[in-house]
Parts: structure tokens; C-alpha cells; sequence
């Protein structure tokens, strides 16, 4: 059964406290999710504190969420430590959650075992879609979290209807499972001045037109299928196609780009990025070719700035994207290459795409009425469970 979700009445009742449970705050979509969660958070009615199970080596995301006020216990444990559990246990105690929220697998089965031994009620947001596992131990993590799932999570959330399938194909049960999207913090349409610094800084001029890609180079994101696609641009189109993020496919991608004329005078690696919503502002297009993602950040944040979206036709991105904030295509080179082409150079149709896909996320992927319909989940948790929802 898929649950229509309506937002929660904050009002001033006292704040609902929320611990979210997730493998480390390392860069990724699904941490920086909370860091966005976290913003918003206040004004749905929502204190918040975050346990991450292993440390992390660069944690901008552990700092930002100190930042905005939010508690942010590491435990340092790798990962599967048997220790994770009872440690979680006694940091979910100090905090006295009225519901624990898990995230991603490692966390689904220490934060389920943690709530139920609680008395918490659990909900557990599924950001990916997983190939079948390989091998024994892979199969065995999946059934565990499955497992668990199934027993402690009061609901499960989908973040689109492509991964809710997904996981009823999965599972064979849609039993307790709502569609619910992120959000993503609406920063306002970019300045024309910021616009023009950010690309001063990436050294455009003469109206060379800029693209930007901004995910981790891993495997599913599709960056060996961009290059692909940007080797086959015609040679009067040139635009400079930015990659912001890192990853373990970094080393390989920069030297294909190093071997390659064509590649090397249109694209450039900008590595992390703790400003990616101010960098697409920048941009005339955003490209995102993954070849499987369940809802990416980025494409919320393109549309909250009002930049067009080229994207791959999977997963959960026609969810976002629609039929009028861009253009989805299959994630083939030529499919691509062909659109971008066409796109950059159709100044109208990238105006018109950015205007509906700024209306679109502020009709479905704006934060805090994210937040308040996440906490209109919680209070229909705690309903079932005959919990007070606050206090």
C-alpha cells in the first residue's frame, strides 16, 4: 500500500525528537540529505541529532550539521563492529527520541535492532536501488536488512515511485511503504554578479557555455558514459563541462580526459565542491547522465536555481525532472550528445525549461514543506503505536 503523506501541524507544541541513524557522514547523497533536513528542521517542529556509526575522514557534513545546531554523535566503529548496537542503544537513550530514522543498510539493521529494543518506533528511507548482490556475505547483508526492515520499521520510505516498484518487486509487498521525496533548501534565483565571478573563476568568457556535473565519480553516475557523449560533440560546439565530486573512478576518468585533444579542451575536474548549489547557479545546463539513482540532490538543487537538466531516463530522476524542467534521455553517448548539442544551442528552450523547473521545486522539493510532511510521517507513526507525539 503506498500512503499519501500530508504535512504535520508544528504549531507551538513542543519540538518532535528525531535521531537519525546512518553509516558515516562521508560525502554522499544520502548525508548530505541530512544536512538539508537539518535546516529546515526547526520551523516543521523537529529537533534532530544524528549517530553515525563510523567516523568519517572528511566530515564537512558532521560540521554543518554542528553548525545548524544538531547534535552529531560518531561512535568510531567500522563497519558491522558487533559493539554498534548496544553503543547505538546507549546514545539513543541520552537523546529520548520520540522516533528513530535509519539510513541505508548498515544503519537500517543497528538503528532497527536499537528502536525495537527501545520501544522507539522506526522508519527507514531506502536511498538507493541495489543490483542483486554478489557472493554469500553480499546476499546475507541484503536478507539481514531486509530482515529487520520488515520487523522494526513502522514505514518504509521510497523516494519515488520507480524505487518503490523497485522494492516491491524486491520484497513482494508494498505493505507499509510511502513515496515521500527529499528536499532540498531553496537558496533563490543566482545573482547575475555571483554568477559572473563563479565563472570568471573557472576561466569562461566570450559566452563559452558551461555545464556542470556534480555527483561522485563512481561507477553508477555515469561519467565514463559523459565522456563518451562530450567526445562525440560535433566540433563547434565547446562547452566546458565541469565534473565537481570525487571518487574512486577519479584517477581513471582524468587520464582518458589527459589522453584525449577533444576531451581535454572541454572538460575540467573541479573535485569537491562544499558550494554545489551556488556552481549550478553558474551553469547553463546541468548534465547528469547516471546510469541508476534513486533521487540525486543535484537535480533538486538545479531546479531550486532555476538551470535545465539533461539527465539519463532512470531511477527515480523523471521524478524529478517531469516533462517541462528538462530533458531525460536514454543513457546511450549518442542520445546524449545529440541533446546537448541541441540544448546549448537553444537559448529559449533553456530559459523555458529552468522557469518550470524553479516552479516545480517549489511545488515538490522545497525543505521545509519536506519537513513538515516528514513530520506528518512521524506523527502518523506515533499514532499507530498509541505514542505522544511530543513532550
Amino acid at each position: 500500500m503506498v500512503e499519501d503523506v500530508v504535512a504535520g501541524e508544528s504549531g507551538s507544541s513542543p519540538p518532535l525528537r528525531v535521531a537519525h541513524l546512518i553509516h558515516s557522514l562521508a560525502p554522499g547523497g544520502a548525508e548530505s540529505v541530512l544536512v538539508e533536513l537539518a535546516c529546515a528542521a526547526p520551523a516543521a517542529g523537529l529537533a534532530l541529532t544524528v549517530i553515525a556509526l563510523s567516523p568519517a575522514s572528511r566530515s564537512t557534513h558532521a560540521d554543518a550539521l554542528r553548525a545548524r545546531g544538531v547534535p552529531v554523535v560518531e561512535l568510531d566503529l567500522p563497519r558491522w563492529d558487533p559493539r554498534a548496537v548496544p553503543q547505538a542503544i546507549a546514545a539513543l537513550r541520552a537523546f529520548a527520541p520520540h522516533v528513530v530514522h535509519t539510513h541505508l543498510k548498515h544503519a537500517d539493521i543497528v538503528g532497527g535492532v536499537a528502536g525495537r529494543v527501545l520501544g522507539v518506533p522506526v522508519v527507514s528511507t531506502l536511498h538507493v536501488v541495489e543490483d542483486a548482490p554478489v557472493g554469500t556475505l553480499g546476499r546475507f547483508k541484503r536478507s539481514a536488512g531486509l530482515a529487520v526492515r520488515r520487523r522494526a520499521a513502522a514505514r518504509t520510505i521510497a523516494l519515488s515511485s520507480a524505487q518503490h516498484r523497485w522494492y516491491q518487486e524486491l520484497t513482494g509487498s508494498a505493505d507499509r511503504v510511502v513515496v515521500l521525496p527529499n528536499g532540498v533548501a531553496d537558496p533563490g534565483v543566482p545573482d547575475p554578479a555571483e554568477r559572473d565571478r563563479i565563472r570568471a573563476e573557472l576561466g569562461l568568457r566570450d559566452g563559452r557555455p558551461l555545464v556542470v556535473t556534480a555527483s561522485l565519480m563512481r561507477p553508477e553516475k555515469g561519467h565514463r558514459l559523459l565522456l563518451d557523449a562530450v567526445a562525440q560533440l560535433p566540433a563547434d560546439t565547446c562547452p566546458l563541462v565541469a565534473l565537481a565530486g570525487d571518487g574512486e573512478l577519479r584517477g581513471d576518468l582524468e587520464a582518458r580526459v589527459a589522453a584525449d585533444p577533444a576531451l581535454r579542451e572541454r572538460v575540467a575536474f573541479l573535485g569537491y565542491r562544499d558550494d554545489v548549489p551556488r556552481l549550478l547557479g553558474a551553469a547553463d545546463l546541468v548534465l547528469h547522465p547516471s546510469l541508476a539513482d534513486a533521487l540525486p540532490t543535484t537535480l533538486m538543487q538545479a531546479l531550486a536555481v532555476g538551470v535545465p537538466v539533461l539527465a539519463t531516463d532512470v531511477g527515480g530522476i523523471p521524478d524529478i525532472v517531469g516533462t517541462d524542467a528538462g530533458v531525460l534521455v536514454p543513457p546511450e553517448p549518442s542520445a546524449l550528445a545529440t541533446a546537448l548539442t541541441r540544448l546549448l544551442a537553444d537559448d529559449a528552450a533553456r530559459d523555458r525549461l529552468g522557469s518550470a523547473g524553479r516552479a516545480r521545486f517549489l511545488d515538490r522539493f522545497e525543505a521545509v514543506a519536506w519537513a513538515g510532511r516528514l513530520r506528518g510521517l512521524y506523527e502518523t507513526v506515533l499514532a499507530d503505536a498509541g505514542r505522544p507525539s511530543a513532550g
